[in-house]
């Protein structure tokens, strides 16, 4: 999908897109590609004269040239979040910026970008140029980012709640799913940290390049800050997924050690009466109980006492 945007009265408005004169308006300063086609992408080579990347290429960009600059422009790179239904992961989209147009190039469509729209469509003067558009995009990413890192702090305190609540959460079931649940929210925490820290080298590099003015170098540096607390707070959560999942751990070799003490109380209880059975099935002609009337009743309750005995013994000293 290939859109173009202008401003009118302070707004980012979309316009329509039929031919390459349409494209090369002076007035267009944005054009957004989404997983475009072959005629797209002609279209868009055509007016900014630059090769775009093919798909496959945008995913393997190497790490020495995912920012740089070129006789086309300054380009970045960088990865942006994306959540749906199946998970969490990590987008990359291409910028190029040149001679006051930004292009934008991706795979799929992003939240990020729908929300910058939106703001950028109903808040007059919220962008002027192209630069104001690379910043608004980053800087709504970062509050896209902290939005996910909030869901993820929810996420793992319904987590804490339900180990230290025990009951179902301690059955087989209930720990299998929180054992998922935890892990899951690993990821996404391990993926926002990736996206953060590769939006904070593209916008550092951003802030080298000399390609903004004053204020958007001012606005640079209180988006910088704001990925540095979120770094910590990604940090944080590590932690505490951490601490979760050794607790669950805990409760589980505890559940498996209940089952193992009632396998060894058990042994222990059968053992006197084990014992008594072995003794008297011995059969030597010499043993007095063989020809005694009560003999098989009194091995009988033996047995029984001798295993009631070991068991009312475990059971005073609070070991059952």
């Amino acid at each position: 999908m290939l859109s173009a945007f202008v401003l009118s009265q302070g707004r980012l408005i979309q316009i329509p897109i039929e031919s390459a004169a349409d494209l090369a308006r002076p007035e267009v300063f944005w054009v957004d590609l989404v997983d475009p086609t072959d005629a797209e992408r002609d279209l868009v080579e055509s007016v900014f004269r630059y090769e775009l990347p093919e798909d496959e290429d945008l995913e393997d960009i190497e790490e020495s040239a995912r920012c740089y600059v070129d006789h086309a422009g300054l380009h970045l790179n960088s990865y942006f979040l994306h959540q749906d239904s199946e998970g969490a992961a990590n987008v990359t989209v291409s910028f190029l910026l040149n001679r006051g147009r930004l292009l934008t190039m991706r795979q799929e469509e992003l939240a990020v970008f729908r929300l910058f729209r939106l703001r950028a469509r109903v808040q007059p003067g919220f962008v002027e140029n192209a630069e104001d558009v690379l910043l608004g995009i980053y800087a709504v990413a970062v509050e896209y980012d902290a939005d996910v890192l909030e869901g993820v702090y929810t996420k793992l305190e319904s987590v804490s709640a339900r180990v230290l609540k025990g009951g179902d959460a301690l059955n087989d079931e209930g720990m299998a799913e929180t054992v998922s649940d935890i892990a899951q929210q690993e990821d996404i925490n391990g993926k926002v940290r990736l996206d953060l820290m590769d939006t904070r080298r593209s916008l550092s590099f951003l802030l080298r390049s000399r390609s903004l003015n004053h204020e958007q170098e001012t606005d640079l540096r209180e988006i910088l800050r704001d990925l540095e607390s979120l770094n910590n707070h990604t940090a944080f959560l590590f932690d505490k997924i951490n601490f979760l999942m050794d607790a669950v751990m805990g409760l589980i070799n505890l559940a498996q050690s209940k089952i193992i003490k009632i396998f060894s109380i058990a042994s222990v209880v059968f053992l006197p009466p084990t014992v008594i059975a072995s003794t008297y099935g011995m059969n030597f002609q010499m043993m007095p109980e063989l020809n005694w009337e009560l003999g098989y009743p009194f091995a009988i309750a033996l047995m029984i006492l001798s295993g009631i005995a070991p068991y009312w013994f475990f059971k005073r000293k609070g070991w059952l």
